[in-house]
């Protein structure tokens, strides 16, 4: 009978999100995966071909999970008024309780060689990326976003102001204050205030 592997795949995906998040993509390395959490060289492309899958596996799984919330936020209430604001705590309140994946996501997936991914790895991003932006383009038509200036405040206020908040706090190593998800909350309902059925 053949021994369970030592280690999983989220043993090093896990690995790559910390290195990630203390030295950038850049430190996202096969052998700094391995060495992270004391595996031989040899397991890591056991389960990705090379680095270029490795960075795809741990930008995905990252922007998944966090896709898989926001989405759910942006569904939460038949008053998308409510929906809005649910979506806006989200980022912060994931990212207060994910700091190190929320660190990572800060870069992008082009800073995490998204040019030498499969077309598998591609085209996943891609329908994650789609399904996030038709929630928030079905919210923005419930709030009466009829004009591209009114569709621009729906991603300022639910994309652009909360990441904000969060980059600040996490590129400056400081954990996120106390208030930061109501700020957050209370600044895109000002601004979806305009945005009238």
């Amino acid at each position: 009978m053949a021994r369970p592997p030592r280690f999983d795949t989220d043993q090093f995906l896990d690995a790559a999100v910390r290195l990630a998040a203390s030295c950038g993509p850049a430190g996202v390395t096969m052998s700094a995966v391995a060495q992270a959490i004391g595996a031989p060289s040899g397991s890591v492309y056991h389960r990705f071909p090379g680095r270029a899958a490795l960075l795809a596996e741990v930008w995905l799984r990252t922007v998944e999970r966090f896709q898989d919330g926001y989405s759910a936020a942006l569904g939460s209430s038949a008053d998308p008024r409510t929906a809005a604001r649910a979506a806006a705590r989200h980022v912060v309140s994931w990212s207060r309780a994910h700091p190190q994946e929320a660190s990572l996501l800060l870069y992008g997936a082009a800073e995490f060689g998204r040019a030498d991914w499969s077309e598998e790895h591609r085209e996943r991003a891609d329908l994650g990326n789609q399904r996030v932006f038709g929630s928030l383009g079905t919210l923005a038509e419930a709030l009466g976003a009829g004009s591209p200036q009114d569709h621009e405040r729906v991603v300022l206020a639910l994309v652009d102001l909360p990441l904000s908040v969060v980059r600040r706090h996490l590129r400056a190593g400081q954990p996120l204050p106390a208030h930061a998800e109501d700020l957050t909350e209370e600044s895109a309902a000002t601004l979806l205030a305009a945005t009238r059925p």
